[in-house]
């Protein structure tokens, strides 16, 4: 037992090692997948495919086809200038760079982690109730407001803590996005809206399975569970961010373009909770 529990603590030192290079180079970790050889060291940490949950053509055969669209070209293009080669082996172009960090997550850590992730998806949920153009990203199956609230519940309530006020990272990163809203930059909007979503539902899941397995006693929390099929949900949704974009003005889409890099920063900001906020 005490050997298993060392086993996923260097996991999680090695997740979190990158976790932390995230939030400082403003590369967002829930974009890339980490692989770990049976002793439990990292082998690789790269960017996933172009048929990852981020950036894969829709290919539900019910649903209008938009190929080679907006998110595979131009928006891919952003992401990939944020990533280094250990990443994205062919096409990262950021500097690598090798922090020292030893720190296991805390329950603690973990729960501002999901508060301050409740404050950005309650964040993205108003504000497309709050623009007609964005009524088709209204109820999709993937908001995650609700399930958080369980999930915060749980753990106050099963392990005795105190819940977190938002923290500055939940704080600053749901100004961004309500500003955009404000501001009516719609496009700059769906940048935020659509990397926060789908990198929960890519690499984000990753890090629930860590944290679960070591601090959760292997509990899935409601945060990582859908009604339906997660990936058709998706779909759905990238199509109508296509359909949305094919009518943008060039201008627009570089509005969009450009705030890549705050939501990998906002997105970094976020799960920096899991080590402690560093």
């Amino acid at each position: 037992m005490m050997y298993q529990v060392c086993m996923l603590q260097e996991r999680l030192v090695i997740l979190l090692t990158f976790i932390l290079l995230s939030a400082r180079y403003d590369v967002m970790m829930a974009w890339t997948s980490p692989h770990f050889s049976n002793s439990g060291q990292m082998v690789s940490y790269n960017l996933l495919p172009s048929s990852s949950a981020l950036f894969h053509s829709v290919s539900n055969k019910d649903q209008e086809v938009i190929v080679g669209g907006f998110i595979d070209n131009e928006l891919r293009g952003a992401a990939m200038k944020l990533h280094t080669r250990s990443q994205a082996p062919r096409e990262g172009k950021a500097p690598e760079q090798k922090p020292k960090v030893e720190y296991v997550t805390t329950q603690s850590d973990y729960l501002a982690f999901l508060v301050d992730s409740q404050a950005v998806f309650h964040a993205l949920e108003n504000a497309v109730h709050a623009r007609a153009s964005l009524e088709p990203f209204r109820n999709t199956g993937l908001e995650r407001v609700k399930s958080l609230e369980t999930d915060i519940d749980f753990l106050v309530k099963e392990y005795d803590l105190k819940r977190p006020k938002i923290g500055k990272a939940g704080m600053d990163y749901a100004q961004v996005i309500e500003k955009a809203i404000e501001d009516n930059h719609i496009p700059e909007f769906m940048c935020h809206f659509y990397n926060f979503y789908f990198a929960h539902t890519a690499g984000g899941r990753m890090i629930g399975k860590q944290m679960s397995s070591l601090l959760l006693d292997n509990k899935v929390l409601e945060f990582y569970k859908w009604d339906g099929n997660v990936n058709k949900i998706k779909d759905q949704v990238k199509n109508n961010f296509e359909i949305m974009a094919s009518e943008w003005s060039s201008d627009d889409k570089e509005q969009c373009v450009n705030a890549t890099a705050a939501a990998f920063q906002g997105g970094g900001g976020v799960n920096a909770n899991l080590i402690g906020g560093m």
